[in-house]
């Protein structure tokens, strides 16, 4: 369990936020979250990288001279992967790099990480009417008097997006923000640290405390 300072707008306290999430047994904690990291990078991989073959390369089907007679070495074609514009030999080819994990193992691999890092959660008050209109510059301010530090990577999580925050956020360097709903185990990992609103933290409690 982690108890978490509120802070509001203007970075005073203003109340206390309660996180409790189940986690793996600490022997299994790393292996289940670094698991679940290496699925969610071959996920979103493409696959798509391809090479031809000398089967494949256009071209080639002559035999560029004679074979014996020229002095030179036998050749049988141009696209020979030893010649230049050749094919290539065990080049890439299409791949599908998913893995399976089963959904109990993902929520349990996205919690842990979570709680992991609540030394660096950063718990604040609903800023949405503060952000009445789209203004980069505000937000950078309140950033800086809720204790984020310069220059450090901010992943900020709120209960719903919205659209004046988002553009207030997406120009800030190093800063993203995702909601609730959408936490994912390489963006709680890869931040220095995390901004969380309370109705966030009240809404990951209730969506992911569940199994």
């Amino acid at each position: 369990m982690a108890n978490c300072v509120i802070r509001n707008w203007q970075g005073e306290e203003a109340g206390s936020a309660t996180l409790e999430l189940a986690v793996a047994r600490e022997e299994n904690a790393s292996h289940i979250v670094h698991r679940a990291l290496i699925r969610q990078t071959n996920n979103a991989r493409q696959g798509t990288a391809s090479a031809k073959t000398r089967a494949e390369v256009r071209g080639g089907g002559r035999k560029p001279w004679k074979q014996k007679g020229t002095g030179r070495a036998r050749a049988g074609s141009i696209r020979s992967p030893l010649w230049r514009g050749g094919g290539v030999i065990f080049g890439p080819k299409p791949k599908d790099y998913n893995m399976k994990m089963n959904r109990k193992e993902r929520r349990l691999a996205l919690r842990t990480a979570l709680m992991s890092r609540t030394e660096d959660i950063i718990v604040v008050q609903d800023f949405t009417t503060n952000v009445a209109q789209p203004k980069t510059k505000e937000f950078v301010q309140a950033l800086t008097r809720w204790g984020v530090e310069a220059e450090s990577k901010v992943l900020v999580i709120v209960a719903e997006i919205e659209d004046n925050t988002l553009l207030s956020i997406r120009n800030i360097a190093k800063v993203k923000m995702i909601s609730a709903s959408g936490l994912n185990v390489f963006d709680l990992l890869n931040a220095d640290q995390i901004v969380a609103t309370a109705e966030a933290i009240a809404k990951i409690q209730e969506v992911y405390n569940d199994d």
